[in-house]
């Protein structure tokens, strides 16, 4: 029963390790490409220099729909300082009903449609909506958020990040 115990503790232990790894440190943003509404391409090497939220999301995500007008007062918060959005809609979503979500809110970011899925998968196979990474001038990602981030926490973040050269 003892080394039940114990190797559930270590499994746990690793478990929040693992979790802290992904949240926390910094690594590069994988090599992807994003296909924009109209038909554009935006590769994550485009994204140097400028800080940068990821956003996987779908329509049919309650909590994507319900945080899409903080992502929209974010950007527009920020844009004239060096940030960038890309919002990435999952494979499953219908393109027809992400170009008339991203019409009739008036987006005012990069939007995505991941076709294929390759997109999210490159991102740490991204299942869960909303997901978002947050990268920094380098390429870097710096933190990820798994469901609707604190926007306020991730406003300071991102002016942290913007100061830095």
């Amino acid at each position: 029963m003892k080394k039940h115990w114990v190797l559930g503790s270590i499994v746990a232990a690793c478990a929040v390790g693992v979790a802290a790894f992904l949240t926390t440190s910094k690594h590069d943003a994988p090599a992807s490409t994003f296909v924009l509404l109209d038909g554009s391409q935006l590769q994550t090497k485009d994204l140097r220099g400028r800080v940068t939220l990821v956003n996987f999301w779908a329509t049919s995500c309650t909590t994507c729909v319900a945080e899409m007008p903080h992502m929209v007062e974010t950007y527009e918060k920020y844009k004239g300082k060096g940030y960038n959005m890309v919002a990435v809609a999952m494979a499953y979503d219908p393109p027809s009903y992400v170009v008339n979500f991203a019409q009739t809110r008036k987006l005012p970011f990069d939007v995505a449609i991941d076709n294929t899925g390759a997109v999210a998968k490159s991102w740490g196979e991204v299942t869960l909506t909303p997901t978002s990474y947050l990268v920094d001038k380098r390429g870097e990602i710096v933190k990820r958020y798994v469901g609707q981030p604190d926007f306020a926490e991730l406003h300071r973040l991102i002016e942290k990040l913007l100061q830095e050269t």
